[in-house]
């Protein structure tokens, strides 16, 4: 298999973008196909595609908007006019929005596995963005975990949100995060000494 040092190069510098810095443009249509299309193409124990995606552009990023507003509104008599601002524009932060949603589907695949391909295809989502020249943020917060929430997106019971994927264009590129040195998170595994017990 051939070599890409330009994949490597895009694994090794791919950095989230704050969906508050981000500015149009968006992916147009065949951008947000490629984006997409990465999501779909995901590591996939039994073929189950136990995911789905939900695009939010043009003024439904501001309808979604207003019902997680609404949301506060009901939960919080007296909200600051601040909170509810925050809740109004919460997904004008960028041209587009992409909704991953998982859906366990019943059988022999364990639930762990099908969830982690959701997550799968939000990496590569923000791959596919990054490598499009824009920038990316894979975002929960409050919204994903409200019941209310989930039903007015149209998620079906059982279905969670995986993430929201924020794409557009970045003003400036983001500063590099304290990660831990890798020494810390590897290790090798070795047999005991004498062999394995029992």
């Amino acid at each position: 298999m051939p070599q890409s040092s330009e994949t490597i190069d895009l694994l090794l510098r791919r950095r989230s973008y704050s969906a508050k810095a981000m500015v149009p443009p968006g992916p147009d249509a065949a951008q947000l196909d490629i984006v997409l299309r990465a999501g779909h193409r995901v590591p996939d124990h039994g073929k189950l595609g136990p995911w789905r995606f939900i695009v939010l552009k043009g003024d439904a990023r501001e309808k979604l908007g207003a019902v997680a507003e609404a949301l506060v509104r009901t939960d919080e008599p007296g909200a600051d006019p601040v909170r509810l601002q925050v809740e109004r524009i919460r997904f004008l932060r960028a041209p587009v929005v992409v909704c991953v949603a998982s859906r366990v589907v019943p059988g022999k695949i364990p639930e762990w596995e099908q969830v982690l391909s959701a997550g799968a295809a939000c990496q590569n989502m923000l791959l596919a963005a990054h490598a499009l020249g824009f920038g990316a943020n894979w975002l929960t917060e409050w919204p994903a975990y409200d019941a209310r929430f989930r039903a007015a997106l149209g998620l079906a019971e059982g279905e969670r949100v995986a993430g929201f994927i924020y794409i557009g264009s970045a003003v400036n590129p983001p500063e590099e995060r304290v990660r831990p040195a890798l020494g810390e998170v590897v290790s090798e595994w070795c047999a005991p000494a004498g062999g394995a017990a029992g």
